[in-house]
């Protein structure tokens, strides 16, 4: 897998996730406060900041994650 090709799969990882998990944050916040906007509100600030996290790990990995392997 050439490097434009890993970057472009671990965007649409990182995206499918974040929307998984952004579902998951929004349903809890809303069931545990009632609070529609709250809930909107917070799981904006985290889809797009743990999106972030994501690709910064999945990176990671794809650069450092060979550490003793022969590939």
């Amino acid at each position: 897998m050439d490097n434009k090709t890993s970057r472009i799969r671990h965007l649409a990882k990182t995206l499918t996730w974040r929307i998984v998990a952004s579902a998951t944050t929004f349903s809890l916040f809303y069931i545990f406060t009632s609070d529609l906007e709250s809930a909107g509100i917070i799981t904006t600030i985290e889809f797009f900041l743990k999106m972030l996290f994501y690709y910064m790990h999945e990176r990671a990995w794809f650069k450092y994650g060979r550490l003793g392997r022969d590939d």
